[in-house]
């Protein structure tokens, strides 16, 4: 046990899924798992463990913003050993040929500061996924409906954003979304020897203001969730 997660050794899987909210844990959990039992509830940071197709995977929520991520995946990984961890989430769309509904595989996460901005001082360190993980989403996104793009995101520090001159860079250095974790999880992983990978639904859209509605959101995420679960076995 941790401060922060209850799970008892042994409860948490090598694989870990990390949507933001706990309550898409448990949604995840019980669409996708089989014999997905409840490890983890402290300050209602739902966390569940079972099996899918035979390999035991936990599916554990992050909470909203690279802080709080940076707690879970500090201990999953420091107390639980955890070798794989996959962020699955909403973004916001930047590009126009992006759309609401459509899958971004993050290959890179640019972000203005994170947890770990103070190690590297002068260095603007660059995080990317893991290659094996990103090629064997995209080769599983290939079955799916799912309209999908691979590319860079960006992982913001606030929610609320008032810089339209940033979000214009971004767009014009080919940004595909915009969400809130992957950076801090692609750095942490690259730190301790770890596999990160970041598959995201787009949720909303920051040009044409189209979003999903939210009742409408998790019958959309699906497609997000087999990609993870797949990438992460067959790679």
């Amino acid at each position: 046990m941790t401060v922060h997660i209850g799970a008892k050794p042994g409860q948490i899987a090598p694989t870990v899924l990390m949507p933001g909210d706990p309550y898409r844990a448990k949604w995840a959990a019980e669409t996708f798992l089989d014999d997905a039992e409840l490890v983890n509830e402290v300050r209602g940071m739902l966390g569940f463990t079972g099996t899918w197709r035979g390999h035991p995977v936990t599916i554990q929520g992050s909470g909203m913003g690279m802080p709080s991520l940076s707690i879970y995946a500090n201990e999953l990984i420091s107390e639980y050993d955890v070798q794989t961890l996959i962020r699955i989430g909403s973004c916001g769309g930047m590009q126009p040929h992006v759309d609401i509904r459509d899958v971004i595989i993050a290959m890179t996460a640019s972000t203005i500061t994170s947890p770990s901005s103070g190690i590297f001082r002068e260095v603007n360190y660059a995080p990317c996924a893991d290659y094996a993980l990103l090629s064997a989403a995209v080769k599983a996104a290939a079955n799916k409906d799912a309209k999908t793009h691979v590319g860079g995101i960006y992982s913001s520090d606030v929610f609320y954003a008032e810089r339209p001159d940033l979000d214009e860079q971004m767009v014009r250095h080919g940004i595909l979304a915009v969400e809130m974790e992957a950076a801090e999880l692609y750095t942490l992983a690259a730190r301790h020897g770890r596999r990160a990978l970041a598959v995201l639904t787009v949720s909303d859209h920051l040009q044409t203001g189209a979003a999903l509605p939210s009742e409408e959101r998790e019958r959309s995420f699906g497609d997000m969730v087999e990609i993870a679960l797949e990438a992460a076995f067959s790679s």
